[in-house]
């Protein structure tokens, strides 16, 4: 495994997701994800977790504590602000 990708990935041990059912992480709905939120509240590493399925463009399931949708809203609004910064 290259290093940059044992570096992106490390922060996986020390998850509070680590020993539960990734299918509590998949929910069929926004409105379904309050397990998996609640496990993510918890988390230590919750950002690396979300700067990880940002940066990859993880498409599936509850990240960092948010859903895709939520996900994706996140990272329009940093293009938006990037944009308006570089302006």
């Amino acid at each position: 495994m290259a290093e940059t990708e044992r570096t992106l990935t490390s922060w996986r041990q020390e998850a509070a997701c680590h020993h539960v059912d990734t299918g509590v992480f998949f929910p069929l709905s926004d409105d379904e994800a309050g397990p998996a939120r609640a496990v993510c509240a918890t988390c230590p590493v919750r950002k690396e977790c979300l700067e990880f399925a940002l940066a990859t463009r993880q498409g599936d399931g509850v990240w960092g504590g948010l859903t895709e949708s939520e996900r994706r809203r996140l990272r329009r609004r940093r293009q938006e602000g990037g944009r308006r910064t570089a302006a």
